[in-house]
């Protein structure tokens, strides 16, 4: 991950992160599993935000989420975001439990709360496309 040093939108990989990014690098998504309560939690910490355990261990999580809520950001002047306007930055459900931000690619045709979305890889950085399917017909344009 050296040469992703000098980006902007992937933070510094330390010690306690590096298996996050080594996994996003190899197209796998991690998230972090409790063994005192049994709760998976995103971003990784070293210990549960719901119990305070210190006995958590990495997970390879499915890569399937549903869309939580999202905002079409049509400006943002800090890089590198000047350059991909528009996007859509999103919560997502995962199907493992924890919310995560991310961003969304991939849904001309609208976006709706519920839709099943499945993780994808941007330069070693997790984002989610569609993946067909929905629990709601909330309907929003991306335009």
């Amino acid at each position: 991950m050296g040469t992703d040093r000098n980006r902007f939108d992937i933070p510094e990989v330390d010690a306690f992160t590096r298996p996050y990014w080594d996994a996003a690098a190899e197209g796998r998504l991690l998230v972090r599993r409790c063994g005192g309560c049994g709760r998976a939690h995103h971003y990784p910490r070293e210990f549960c935000p719901h119990c305070w355990s210190e006995d958590v261990t990495w997970e390879t999580a499915s890569g399937l989420a549903t869309l939580y809520t999202w905002s079409v950001v049509h400006r943002n002047d800090l890089p590198p975001f000047g350059e991909r306007t528009p996007y859509v930055a999103a919560v997502v459900d995962l199907d493992e439990g924890p919310r995560m931000m991310t961003e969304v690619e991939g849904a001309e045709g609208g976006l709706r709360v519920g839709m099943g979305l499945e993780v994808a890889f941007r330069e070693g950085v997790p984002i989610f496309r569609p993946r067909g399917g929905s629990r709601t017909a909330v309907r929003a344009s991306m335009g």
